[in-house]
């Protein structure tokens, strides 16, 4: 692989990889193995300002013993020893991707910020960077969805006298004592928050836009294929991903079980508007709150390759296994069907093994 120079105040390099959760590491990791060395072959940018993904901004009660479905990056197990259940996720994980990085020499560049990706010179796409540009031959965005929490818009809302709050902001249920809260959202974080607030709440309401669907039995690799083969779907034909998530649904385990059972987990439809004190139906029903918090989820963090023009009418971006349909040197890795854990491990290995094909059919292009 070629080493990267400097031509006008840009970088040439082979690889970007933008974003060091788990989608990011695990295309690292791959290119590594497929022969790319890390500032040499390939540099991983990362606007985070220290190792962990989107983990190290959980919020504190969310242990390690809560978190469903990690799975451990390529090469190296998750935990080593016995796991410390009741110590914070953001930790435990945020300390693994350290150990990770080290040892796989991975060099990640942070905190950089990615403001913009578009065409460059030669056939390169250039990469704008707060650390300055990149001329690279291929991009992998694993920037996921963190950064992009949903706010729905309801009438009235500017005019409510509390504290409204997403949960990318969450904080843990002791902010909450006391007061009267309404949860929004039918995930599993918002019923994580819920089952924690009512604890020490003065009050809780739980609304939703759906009836949640509580999945009993188990969930298998057959079952696991359906659901992401649902996401795939939607991802080909071009409209915004749903998470495997949303169309698993929620896991009725046993904290689950007695939330229900103590009414805990009773929801009302939604709102039809925000009130200065609360919430309130058309049928003339009202909430009184002093908290609206927000656990309705997150979308794509992708407005950086808005310059590319990826999108189609649908308004999602339209992949074939990672590669973006209207630029093959694009890959997206932890979008869509592979937002998971697991998902995001296998396609950064795809995502590797198409990019060197790329880059093995057409010479490297002039700058």
């Amino acid at each position: 692989m070629n080493d990267f120079g400097v031509r006008h105040g840009v970088r040439d390099i082979d690889v970007v990889v933008v974003g060091a959760g788990q989608a990011g590491l695990s295309g690292a990791y791959h290119l590594r193995r497929a022969g790319f060395e890390p500032d040499r072959g390939f540099v991983v940018l990362d606007h985070a300002p220290r190792p962990g993904g989107a983990w190290q901004f959980r919020w504190p009660s969310l242990t390690y013993g809560k978190v469903h479905g990690m799975h451990a990056l390529p090469g190296m197990e998750l935990i080593s020893g016995p796991a410390d259940d009741d110590r914070a996720s953001s930790e435990v994980i945020g300390d693994y991707f350290t150990a990770y990085e080290r040892r796989f020499g991975l060099r990640v560049h942070r905190p950089v910020d990615v403001t913009a990706v578009r065409e460059g010179v030669g056939g390169r796409l250039l990469v704008e960077t707060s650390e300055g540009n990149w001329s690279a031959r291929a991009l992998i965005n694993a920037t996921g969805t963190w950064d992009r929490p949903f706010w729905p818009r309801y009438r009235g809302q500017e005019t409510f006298l509390g504290r409204q709050l997403h949960t990318a902001d969450y904080p843990g249920p002791e902010e909450f004592a006391g007061l009267r809260v309404i949860v929004v959202g039918g995930g599993a974080s918002g019923t994580q928050h819920l089952m924690e607030i009512t604890k020490v709440a003065a009050g809780t309401t739980w609304v939703t836009r759906r009836p949640p669907v509580f999945r009993e039995g188990p969930f298998g690799e057959e079952q696991g294929r359906a659901a992401v083969a649902l996401v795939e779907e939607r991802v080909r034909q071009g409209l915004p991903p749903l998470s495997v998530v949303s169309v698993t649904g929620l896991p009725l385990n046993e904290a689950i079980v007695r939330a229900r059972e103590e009414g805990v987990l009773d929801r009302l439809p939604m709102f039809d508007r925000i009130t200065p004190t609360g919430a309130a139906w058309d049928d003339g029903r009202t909430v009184a709150a002093d908290v609206i918090l927000w656990a309705t989820g997150f979308r794509a963090a992708v407005d950086h390759l808005a310059p590319l023009r990826l999108r189609e009418p649908g308004g999602g971006i339209r992949v074939e296994e990672t590669r973006a349909v209207r630029d093959e040197r694009v890959h997206l890795v932890g979008y869509g069907p592979s937002a998971s854990t697991i998902g995001a491990n296998r396609a950064g290995r795809s995502a590797v093994r198409d990019i060197k094909r790329l880059l093995e059919r057409a010479p490297a292009p002039a700058v």
